[in-house]
């Protein structure tokens, strides 16, 4: 069963020796958080990296936490920095590249849910790889954007708190992300 608590009040609780509370934080963060880190960075292998390091970043931090933002601005915060950290080692920090093939040189799979129709999945497979390729096209900061609503369910101000930009230019790059990929995928409606 779900715990009704907030994320900030998990995490509180986590903070103060209840380490269930930690295991409710994490099952809800845990997909979001790895799609995020994956379409951004485009290798599963590093993409597994930063996950741990950024949970393992939010356990040696509980001792000092407290609640100044929504804890899912906090942890896709830690998460920008990681990944900040990993584009400037690579020395790819002025543009966030994404390698959409696996190792084979394959395209990621996105399987739709096993319940669908064959005819079903080609489609949503077709649609997932055509949304992925519009992604990638987007400008690094525009992506992260997007995807931080995305996939982190996070809002406009979130954004930029997490990304530390100001409102008006989260809004900004989210309004261009969208504008872009509706262009890209315009034959579609």
């Amino acid at each position: 069963m779900d715990d009704p608590r907030t994320d900030e009040a998990l995490m509180l609780a986590y903070r103060d020796g209840d380490a269930a509370a930690f295991d409710g934080l994490y099952a809800r963060h845990r997909a979001s958080l790895f799609r995020y880190l994956l379409r951004q960075c485009g290798r599963r292998e590093q993409a597994d990296e930063m996950f741990q390091e950024i949970w393992m970043s939010v356990i040696r931090a509980r001792s000092n936490y407290e609640v100044t933002a929504k804890f899912s601005t906090w942890l896709y915060r830690i998460a920008h920095n990681r990944l900040i950290d990993s584009y400037r080692a690579a020395g790819r920090l002025a543009e966030f590249e994404v390698d959409a093939v696996d190792d084979e040189g394959d395209p990621p799979e996105y399987p739709a849910p096993a319940t669908e129709q064959p005819e079903r999945q080609v489609e949503r497979a077709q649609l997932a790889g055509r949304l992925m390729a519009a992604i990638a096209t987007l400008p690094a900061t525009q992506r992260e954007a997007f995807l931080l609503a995305a996939e982190g369910g996070l809002t406009v101000e979130e954004i930029g708190n997490a990304t530390a930009c100001g409102f008006e230019t989260a809004k900004s790059r989210l309004r261009y992300a969208y504008a872009r990929l509706r262009q890209e995928l315009e034959d579609l409606r």
